[in-house]
């Protein structure tokens, strides 16, 4: 009896061996996790044929306008790759099946589909493919349809988001019957050189998405976001990592005001110190929907007391919150902080605050723990777009617009006012002392 073998990429050995109930791979281009995935559907789309199994292979994503958005193509390569596999399969231009017909390939949209998927019987395999933006509403729908005794689901991905429904479910998960792994670029054997000069580019003029792109990290820099290159430079220079604030100093607490309505903004502080020419950015506050009582708490768990703190608002500082019929400026001045109002900067004042902090920036140290939310907004803050006229809208107002602007007025204040403080020899040296 001969035995056929299949090379795959170590890493994904242990990921196909023994049962489970799960297996997938995450990581960043050229790993060849797709390719390694395809191939082994169709091994088992052969294995199940000889058993005499019959069913169908789904082959889903969530967005699926044609089969040219699929990975048919892909399945089709990896089969005719290997000519003891191709001759048990039939392929024609829009369908991959058996030879005996006992096994099909079936492709779906997850996003226009799922309906249908939930009526589909005998399903042995589900491979979702290109599943960062599947969301939980679909997971649930999805999950209970592939109900075959051994029966698999496969996903593939490349990270986007900490916390995503498919990171929370399939990579942050101890499951013994979940077998998934990273695979990058390095753990391709067969890493083409067209690749390897297209990460030579990407390394040369796109430093800031490399780690998401080759490394399979998750994109916390958006393309064309406002300080990708500030950022990039701040941590080649040390300039994120555990800043040490300074006791003697007082803090300035710049805000971005929501409110307290369930669909409110967000609720945003920067705790900085001016120290001589640089802003120590020591620590980041962001909720939504709380009371003004809930951030006051929060000043005092800090230790950040009216006398050692004073705090800076927007110019909405003194309009009353829409539930509690309150503005923030007299709420804080009730608890004995001192409050400062930034004027109204007028039309393109948005624009306006990201030059500024550009021009700020080098002067910048901000701690990497316990401002990360922070860090990730700035990463992320980015123009809106008319695709249809490619012109730029201004600063898109999305989730990271709030710590983005809390920003813009720290910096706004800095450069107009200066700071009077006594320098500081080494902001940094707790890092250095312990990094």
């Amino acid at each position: 009896m001969t035995t056929a073998q299949i090379r795959i990429p170590n890493k994904l050995i242990p990921v196909f061996q023994g049962s489970a109930d799960v297996r997938g791979a995450h990581g960043g281009r050229g790993s060849a996790k797709t390719r390694t995935f395809a191939m082994m559907s169709a091994v088992k789309a052969y294995q199940w044929s000889q058993e005499g199994r019959r069913g169908i292979i789904l082959v889903a994503r969530q967005h699926l306008n044609s089969l040219d958005d699929s990975s048919m193509e892909e399945i089709k390569q990896a089969i005719e790759s290997e000519p003891w596999l191709s001759e048990h399969f039939d392929i024609g231009e829009k369908y991959i099946r058996t030879s005996d017909g006992n096994v099909e390939y079936k492709f779906a949209g997850l996003d226009r589909n799922l309906s249908s998927i939930k009526s589909k019987s005998h399903i042995l395999l589900c491979w979702i493919d290109e599943a960062e933006p599947v969301t939980e509403s679909a997971w649930v729908t999805l999950i209970p349809t592939i109900r075959e005794e051994d029966s698999e689901l496969w996903v593939t991905w490349n990270p986007e988001r900490d916390g995503s429904p498919v990171d929370k479910r399939f990579r942050k998960t101890a499951d013994p019957l979940y077998r998934v792994a990273e695979m990058n670029w390095r753990d391709n054997p067969k890493f083409p050189a067209k690749l390897q000069r297209e990460k030579a580019r990407d390394e040369e003029n796109r430093p800031e998405q490399v780690d998401h792109i080759w490394e399979g990290g998750y994109k916390t820099v958006i393309e064309g976001a406002y300080y990708s290159a500030q950022l990039l430079k701040a941590k080649q220079e040390h300039r994120v990592g555990a800043v040490a604030p300074d006791e003697l100093l007082t803090y300035k607490a710049f805000a971005d005001i929501g409110g307290t309505g369930r669909r409110s903004d967000n609720f945003v502080f920067w705790m900085a110190q001016f120290v001589g020419k640089q802003i120590l950015a020591t620590n980041h506050y962001e909720v939504q929907g709380q009371p003004i009582a809930s951030h006051l708490k929060w000043l005092r768990d800090g230790k950040y007391t009216p006398e050692n703190t004073t705090i800076w608002l927007p110019h909405d500082g003194d309009t009353n919150d829409k539930v509690f019929d309150i503005n923030y400026q007299s709420a804080f001045k009730k608890a004995g902080y001192a409050c400062e109002i930034v004027p109204n900067q007028g039309a393109g004042a948005a624009s306006e605050r990201v030059e500024v902090s550009r021009r700020v920036f080098p002067n910048v140290w901000i701690d990497e723990t316990k401002c990360d939310a922070g860090i990730k907004a700035l990463a992320w803050y980015h123009e809106k777009k008319d695709e249809q006229r490619s012109i730029g809208l201004g600063p898109d107002h999305d989730w990271s617009s709030h710590s983005a602007d809390a920003f813009g007025m720290m910096c706004l204040v800095y450069e107009q006012q200066g700071s009077k403080a006594k320098p500081m020899a080494d902001p940094y040296k707790s890092w250095r002392r312990h990094g």
